[in-house]
């Protein structure tokens, strides 16, 4: 019974936060909710706990239970879970010899969408960059990802064209907690159509890439 009660909780708060309930993309704290619910504060942290995992929610020490823009955008995710979310490892073909090719790479202030995404001032910058990925030679993927300025100061074009995951992981130790992969099918432009060998009438499979850092979220 209690199991039931937990998740008829989640899926509750899940439709609320599909039809805008809640207002500045904040939760109530848990013992509100527990209270409006009349439910025990185990079974309320279980509910978000559940939350939590879907990507649907994350929590911020200090400051509570936020929406999760990237859910609000695109309902439809692809999520990477367990000991690598990287594309580099997540592509790995036995037999294949998997390469990356840096197409562009600047900074940039963040606009008013990245800064929400991202959870930013608009104020702040963000890596702006553009990567080819191939295997044998042969290329499969043109990605775009945004990295803000503030949790890789010094990051440079040589880091780009191997494994980023690998690099916040391993070298600057910030943990991963969940990643998410929005994919969309749109025309191909030009610069699609040069870099894979596309007609121009070929449609493309375009994807949003976001890391969720743990430190990131607690400092």
């Amino acid at each position: 019974m209690a199991d039931f009660v937990y998740r008829s909780v989640m899926h509750d708060i899940k439709q609320k936060i599909l039809s805008n309930s809640y207002d500045g993309m904040r939760l109530p704290d848990e013992r509100s909710l527990a209270e409006y619910y009349q439910v025990s504060r185990s079974s309320m942290k279980r509910a978000l706990g559940l939350l939590a995992d879907e990507g649907i929610v994350f929590k911020k020490r200090g400051s509570g239970t936020f929406i999760n823009p990237l859910y609000l955008k695109n309902q439809a995710l692809f999520r990477y879970e367990g000991s690598n979310l990287g594309l580099t490892d997540s592509f790995r073909v036995p037999g294949k010899k998997q390469s990356i090719k840096l197409l562009d790479f600047h900074v940039i202030q963040a606009t008013p969408e990245i800064a929400q995404d991202l959870f930013l001032n608009e104020t702040d910058f963000v890596y702006e960059f553009k990567r080819l990925r191939l295997l044998d030679g042969q290329p499969f993927l043109i990605e775009t990802g945004y990295l803000p300025i503030k949790i890789v100061p010094e990051l440079k074009a040589e880091i780009l064209q191997s494994s980023l995951f690998n690099y916040l992981q391993d070298e600057k130790n910030k943990t991963v907690t969940k990643a998410f992969l929005n994919i969309t099918v749109e025309p191909s432009d030009q610069e699609d159509q040069i870099e894979m060998a596309l007609k121009p009438v070929e449609p493309v499979g375009s994807h949003g890439r976001d890391f969720l850092f743990r430190r990131w979220y607690t400092v």
